[in-house]
């Protein structure tokens, strides 16, 4: 079986061409995120699957992308206090989706997002060009502001249980 032929990719591939962490990618498989094959101890991940979660293609034979002179990345840290596992799971989608919509394809936004229940606190990590990463970060200042409603299942309960 060539290469161009490939159909199973491992936990470190994938986290590779993704451009992800390892323990990422096996939490996207524990989530369902990300539907896997387990061979022995190791899970195995088609190359349809890959293509569904990244919402492209995936091509071995195309070539590493290269940066242009004056290339900017940028890595932007999000932190969402006070905010619960239903806004978190609605505003992770929000942001995953917008990080996939309208770019340009040879330089993708790459989006991780982290909730801590306990503490409920979401982290989104942000790694992409600058202007791209810039639009992305005025979507998430919009969508957490005062008057975006993502709040209102919280703050709505409280202030039905002050009128009692």
């Amino acid at each position: 079986m060539g290469n161009d032929e490939r159909e199973l990719y491992s936990v470190g591939e994938v986290a590779e061409l993704l451009g992800l962490h390892v323990r990422t990618v096996r939490n996207y498989v524990r989530d369902g995120r990300l539907k896997a094959v387990r061979i022995g101890k190791q899970y195995r991940i088609n190359k349809e699957d890959l293509a569904a979660l990244t919402g492209r293609p995936t091509d071995d034979t195309a070539p590493e992308p290269t940066s242009a002179p004056g290339h900017a990345e940028v890595s932007s840290i999000v932190q969402i206090d006070a905010l619960g596992p239903d806004a978190a799971h609605r505003l992770s989608t929000f942001v995953t989706a917008g990080a996939q919509s309208g770019r340009d394809v040879s330089e993708p936004l790459r989006i991780q997002t982290v909730y801590d229940e306990e503490r409920t606190r979401m982290k989104i990590v942000i790694l992409g060009g600058a202007a791209a990463t810039a639009d992305l970060l005025h979507m998430i200042d919009g969508l957490v502001g005062p008057d975006s409603g993502l709040f209102a299942s919280a703050s709505t309960s409280t202030r039905g249980a002050d009128r009692v």
